[in-house]
């Protein structure tokens, strides 16, 4: 199976534009393409799961990558799949935080001996002047089109800034300057990119000709991708220091049933072949395939001494072995305590368990929290420094949520 029929295969194709052309070029190793990645945080998420080990899959057929860091685009901000604008960050923040994307890029993608490339679309956007853009690339862009744009519908009701309304523009940029400076011959992207994305294609035919063969891709990631992305109302960082291994290992272990094979066939290299037998598999055999999934992928992200970690505390936990080794951590400090004791609700929230104290109530008043295995019944109850008498408590909240709370020395 070539690549471009293992990535139909694996359902990660969505829209594409000259499918015979792209087939080809892909196949044959002929590609070079980007990807975007606006850098609005410090890490990248598991919402960029299916990016990232796209690109490995095609550098690993001969095709060429191009991580873009969006330094540029950042300081607007995409408008697709937003009820409300984005915060705008300063360039200090969204240097530091394209430093830590490249960093945990490095584990995906080979950027040694020019086979792949990182590049940061502030070094060319931040540097255009407004007018020259617009008698550049202006009347290449119909408004009535644009406001016809699925990413922008969304926003409509609520008003859509001007501001914002520029990062079609810019994206569309992006793939005409990567096109001409970089031989960069196609784009990918999620799904709700689609609009954007026809946008820089077809700038380049309109300033290059229709010779210019620039082609579009668009994956089955974006609704995906989000859902992946966060849990509990949290994101899941790749940063351990954000998202702890066992976390991570955790947050996959937990995928819904229904969603389960399909993670495996999106975002694993195991063979297609092998997720096909899979595909009967119900009942207890599920439970197995959810351990396949969370092991690999934190193999491929924390390594597999890490991954080997985290699941064993994982299967010593569901066990009643009650493992606590590797289990998530929060510390808690002196002065958090008032009069020698802290709720378990002020612990649960410093975990990030819950998102208020509140909520943190609710759960107990409903049964489902305890403490070292046992049910936790008061809203309000409080432990003392002698409850850490064995060095840690672990608070469970529901059957799959796991915290191990320790004092700081």
């Amino acid at each position: 199976m070539q690549i471009y029929e293992e990535l139909v295969a694996r359902g990660l194709i969505a829209q594409v534009t000259n499918e015979s052309e792209i087939r080809e070029m892909i196949n044959n190793g002929k590609a070079t393409f980007y990807i975007g990645f606006d850098c609005t945080a410090d890490s990248l998420t598991a919402g960029h799961f299916m990016a990232l080990t796209l690109m490995k899959r095609l550098q690993m057929a001969g095709n060429k990558p191009i991580a873009l860091i969006g330094g540029g685009t950042t300081m607007i901000g995409d408008p697709s799949g937003r009820t409300d604008m984005r915060k705008m960050l300063t360039r200090e923040d969204i240097d530091h935080n394209a430093e830590c994307f490249k960093r945990q890029m490095e584990k995906f993608i080979d950027f040694s001996e020019g086979k792949a490339l990182m590049v940061n679309n502030a070094d060319w956007l931040l540097d255009l002047n407004y007018v020259e853009l617009l008698r550049e690339v202006g009347a290449c862009f119909s408004v009535n089109n644009m406001l016809r744009a699925e990413c922008y519908k969304q926003r409509m009701e609520k008003g859509l800034s001007f501001f914002e309304f520029n990062y079609m523009i810019m994206q569309s940029y992006d793939f005409y300057h990567l096109f001409q400076h970089y031989n960069c011959n196609m784009q990918f992207g999620g799904d709700d990119q689609w609009s954007n994305m026809l946008g820089g294609t077809e700038l380049i035919r309109k300033k290059l000709g229709e010779d210019a063969h620039a082609m579009t891709i668009t994956l089955l990631t974006d609704s995906q991708g989000k859902k992946m992305g966060k849990t509990a109302g949290n994101a899941v960082w790749l940063d351990p220091n954000k998202t702890s291994p066992f976390e991570f290992y955790q947050y996959w272990r937990n995928v819904a049933d229904a969603d389960v094979l399909k993670c495996i066939r999106m975002l694993t290299f195991i063979p297609v072949e092998e997720i096909d037998k899979m595909d009967s598999w119900e009942g207890s055999q599920l439970n197995t395939a959810k351990e396949i999934l969370a092991f690999e992928l934190t193999k491929l992200v924390h390594g597999e001494e890490e991954a080997n970690k985290a699941q064993e505390a994982a299967r010593a936990i569901f066990s009643g072995a009650g493992s606590a080794e590797n289990m998530p951590t929060v510390e808690i400090q002196e002065s958090d305590f008032a009069d020698g004791e802290i709720s378990v609700a002020d612990i649960m929230l410093m975990a990030g368990i819950v998102k208020s104290k509140g909520e943190a109530r609710r759960a107990i008043e409903q049964g489902g929290v305890s403490v070292d295995d046992e049910k936790v019944t008061d809203a309000f109850k409080k432990l003392s420094k002698a409850d850490f008498e064995k060095g840690h408590i672990v608070i469970k909240k529901g059957k799959k949520v796991f915290y191990k709370a320790v004092i700081a020395e």
